[in-house]
């Protein structure tokens, strides 16, 4: 049985595109043709001309996604570039890898 549907991510157009999850596929911006990143099903986009943007490129970047889990949503995760620089401080100080700062 097939995912449902999950969000796809253009960093550079600012845009996110709700499509089939499928893992072999690579996915193309219509925009600009540039390369989407997987952010997942629980991701809401911030609006377009928002510097909460660049926070999101970081963790998307990191490889950290916005995934439901079985406590139904992804969990906290920075929105600001303040809340950004003081976990990766606190990863550098506890040795936590960085994905892991920025998604927990």
């Amino acid at each position: 049985m097939p995912h449902g549907k999950t969000a796809w991510v253009c960093l550079p157009c600012r845009a996110s595109y709700k499509q089939w999850y499928d893992k072999g596929r690579p996915r193309v911006c219509p925009r600009c043709a540039g390369d989407l990143i997987h952010a997942g099903s629980a991701f809401a986009p911030p609006r377009r001309r928002d510097a909460a943007w660049r926070a999101l490129s970081i963790l998307l970047n990191a490889g950290v996604g916005f995934h439901k889990t079985c406590r139904g949503g992804p969990g906290c995760r920075p929105r600001t570039m303040r809340e950004i620089r003081q976990r990766i401080r606190h990863a550098g100080r506890t040795g936590t890898p960085l994905a892991r700062a920025l998604g927990c």
